[in-house]
């Protein structure tokens, strides 16, 4: 239908902002608690399609499934019995505790983990072993690792006038950038004693 060359792209899905998700958080959970349970359907069904993992879609049956039982068994009670008896009501209560409880917890969850990663997140990787020692150079800034050079404590600055340069003992070999960057920080520590001793 597209004839030769590249299939055509689907569309990156845009996260909804958070002000959103919250509102509709708000919105299904109400809608679940103000039914009594009845309708906890509904939060699990915006979830099955916003995820559309198997496992909710399954759990989306169950919760129709358990509203219908539950709506027969109300419905098939006689009309002649005014009350509940004890044994019907710890069963409305334990359906209607379940529902709410654990159609909301989960609704919550799985919404909240879903949209909480980032776009093109994968799931958390496992540790994969020890971390390497400190030592081990890490290139920066684009520039490769320098030889490897022993641990170089530098002196705290000495706050003395200003005055000649005082000239440094020979430093081992580093590399260009390293020397580079030393020179433009001692430039700007001049820089900063002298507008500091106009205070």
């Amino acid at each position: 239908m597209h004839g030769y060359g590249y299939p055509p792209q689907q569309q990156p899905t845009r996260r909804p902002t958070t002000t959103t998700l919250t509102l509709l958080r708000v919105l299904f959970v109400a809608l679940t608690v103000l039914s009594c349970g009845f309708l906890s359907w509904a939060a699990l069904l915006r979830l099955a399609v916003v995820t559309r993992r198997t496992r909710d879609w399954v759990l989306l049956a169950v919760a129709f499934v358990a509203n219908g039982a539950m709506f027969a068994y109300i419905v098939s009670t006689p009309d002649s019995q005014e009350e509940l008896t004890d044994g019907q009501a710890i069963v409305f209560l334990v359906w209607m505790v379940c529902s709410l409880g654990g159609a909301t917890a989960y609704y919550l969850w799985a919404e909240i983990r879903h949209f909480g990663r980032g776009p093109g997140a994968h799931d958390p990787v496992p540790y994969a072993g020890p971390v390497p020692p400190a030592s081990t150079p890490v290139p920066g800034y684009g520039f490769p690792p320098g030889p490897p050079s022993a641990p170089h404590h530098t002196p705290p600055p000495r706050h003395t006038p200003t005055g000649p340069p005082v000239p440094q003992p020979p430093q081992p070999a580093t590399s260009q950038r390293l020397d580079e960057v030393r020179a433009e920080l001692d430039e700007l520590s001049d820089y900063l004693r002298k507008e500091g001793g106009d205070r």
